[in-house]
């Protein structure tokens, strides 16, 4: 059956949407290891080392948040197995960007403190704050809602296409998020026309492509299925 599925994905129009996907994700991913391994100097889950401590926000609110709730979007339609699996599967991971996107919050407030640097001042941490709360409750209201035992289904049918709405907005949220912080970060460095802006500018654009490639995925998913 999953075999019949993922052959059935693979002639569909959307494959090679979800593909460049995954390319672009696994740029991204060798972008920003080294960024914070190679130019920033590495990670460390130590406080008191500060710059390097701080190496762990971008780390995870683009690998941990946006790649793995892009990766649970196109899951919901890509995944070569039953619709109650793909559920499944898109619930988990958006549960593990979740718990990312927190610890990613947690460990730039935590720097700020012990740095003395003042919260909450900039437009990159406005949106960043509003895109976390955002999926947050929109997480436990979609659990509650599709997943609740006593929910009745047609609840479900009928919030649906809001739950999709809802969902892309705040994954294109968490994209104008990280380039706002990626802008923020190069102008604290103080960067020109070096490597390490390069690295930067080329993670501002794999993220941007990700995102378009993940949007292509769901808008030619559901232009098969229709």
């Amino acid at each position: 059956m999953a075999t019949n599925q993922y052959s059935s994905f693979r002639s569909s129009t959307a494959f090679p949407a979800t593909m460049l996907a995954h390319l672009a994700a696994a740029a991204l991913i060798t972008l920003m290891l080294v960024w914070l391994l190679h130019f920033r100097g590495g990670l460390s889950f130590k406080s008191d080392d500060k710059a390097k401590y701080f190496n762990l926000h971008p780390l995870l609110m683009v690998i941990g948040f946006i790649l793995i709730s892009g990766e649970a979007i196109m899951a919901y339609k890509t995944v070569p197995a039953t619709k109650k699996r793909q559920k499944q599967f898109h619930m988990i991971l958006q549960m593990i960007a979740l718990v990312a996107g927190i610890l990613g919050i947690y460990v730039v407030f935590n720097y700020h403190t012990h740095s003395g640097i003042m919260h909450m001042y900039t437009l990159h941490s406005w949106l960043g704050i509003a895109t976390i709360s955002l999926f947050a409750l929109h997480w436990l209201f979609s659990f509650f809602t599709f997943w609740y035992p006593g929910a009745q289904q047609s609840t479900k049918a009928r919030l649906a296409p809001w739950h999709g709405v809802v969902g892309s907005i705040i994954f294109l949220m968490s994209i104008l998020s990280a380039e706002t912080g990626l802008i923020e970060k190069f102008i604290f460095l103080g960067l020109t026309r070096n490597q390490e802006a390069l690295i930067l500018n080329f993670t501002g654009v794999f993220i941007i492509l990700f995102a378009v490639y993940v949007c292509f995925t769901v808008a030619l998913s559901r232009y098969n299925q229709g």
